[in-house]
């Protein structure tokens, strides 16, 4: 616990010196907000995927936190009803549950077709259909 204070308090230290200078405490807060943009943005589009969508999420929202008030206050809000919306879900049925599947599937065919994965793998086993390709 020791450490996770001292690592906290340097952390303190630099950041009170960056914000001292106007010019680099601009900048330092661009950056943050630019490098947190792009990773919250990377998370929306990766929610309806498999794999770590919402906390992608939360980290973009963190990193913005970190800088922003807004995004400190949105963070807790998107935190709540993504929880509420979580135990709701854990006490649907068996049907509604499944259909959360078959959402997620479709979606994830759907973005594999787009991209053109069916047809790329279609050539190299020597299945060239052209629904397979890529309406793009």
């Amino acid at each position: 616990m020791e450490a996770l204070e001292e690592a906290e308090n340097r952390w303190r230290r630099r950041r009170a010196r960056i914000a001292a200078n106007p010019s680099l405490n601009l900048a330092y807060r661009i950056g943050v907000g630019a490098v947190g943009a792009l990773v919250l943005a990377a998370g929306i589009v990766t929610i309806p995927y498999p794999g770590p969508g919402w906390l992608i999420v939360f980290a973009g929202l963190g990193i913005l936190a970190s800088e922003f008030g807004w995004a400190h206050r949105l963070l807790h809000r998107v935190r709540a009803r993504y929880d509420s919306f979580m135990v709701w879900f854990s006490r649907q049925s068996a049907a509604v549950k499944s259909i959360g599947v078959v959402f997620t599937a479709i979606v994830v065919i759907a973005t594999l077709w787009f991209l053109g994965t069916f047809g790329l793998i279609g050539t190299w086993v020597g299945l060239e259909q052209p629904w397979l390709e890529s309406p793009l």
